[in-house]
Formats: structure tokens, sequence, C-alpha cells
């Protein structure tokens, strides 16, 4: 008899697996991911260099696990549309604006954020 316990345990270890493969293709893989992933470097150097507080640290980390997360919906959001339909279809371009927009919510957010954490120190 498999006991319950085991069988938890191994599907979690298993999907644990599928999502770091996820995050190392869309680091490996996407531009715009990078790209957004060397400005948090960027930023975590400025606030060593800023010596920012530990509420700053939480809400800059947030912020870019925030823009991170939408980039990546939305990368998944344009593949799969893609995949469904290869060709130019207005629906579908309206489909990948929308979730490009959402990336522009949370661009726009972050960088209020960071100037609330930043100007004080300039």
């Amino acid at each position: 008899m498999k006991n319950s316990k085991d069988s938890f345990l191994k599907g979690r270890a298993k999907s644990l697996k599928y999502t770091f493969k996820g995050a190392y293709l869309l680091l490996k893989t996407e531009h715009s991911i990078m790209t957004q992933a060397s400005v948090g470097v960027i930023f975590i150097v400025l606030g060593f260099y800023f010596k920012i507080t530990k509420f700053e640290w939480m809400f800059q980390i947030l912020g870019f696990g925030l823009i991170l997360t939408a980039e990546s919906l939305n990368t998944a959001v344009e593949k799969l549309c893609d995949f469904v339909h290869p060709d130019y279809h207005k629906k579908i371009g309206f489909v990948k604006d929308i979730a490009s927009g959402a990336m522009t919510f949370a661009v726009i957010s972050v960088l209020i954020l960071l100037a609330i954490i930043y100007f004080p120190y300039l």
C-alpha cells in the first residue's frame, strides 16, 4: 500500500522541479526577463550602497517580484497566443496588448515605489 504522505511529498518535489525549470527557462531565453533581472541586481547594489532600511528592502523585493511575475505571465500569454494562432489576428493582438498593458501597470507602480525609496537618499 502506497503511503499518501510519501506520494504528496514526491508530487511537491516534482512540482518544485518544474517551477525551477520554468524560472531557468525564462532567465535563459527571454530578453525582457534578463533585462528586468539585471535592473533588479543594480537596485540590490544601490540598496546596499545607500543602506536602505529593512522595510525599504521588503518593498523593493516585492516590487521586483511583481515585475518579474507580471512579465512572466505576459510572456506565457504571448507564447500561448502565438501557438494557438501563429498568424496575425486582430483578437489575438488585442489579448497580447492587454497582457502587455498589465506589465505597464506593474512597471509604473514599481517606478513610483523606487522613487519613494531612493529620492531621500539622493
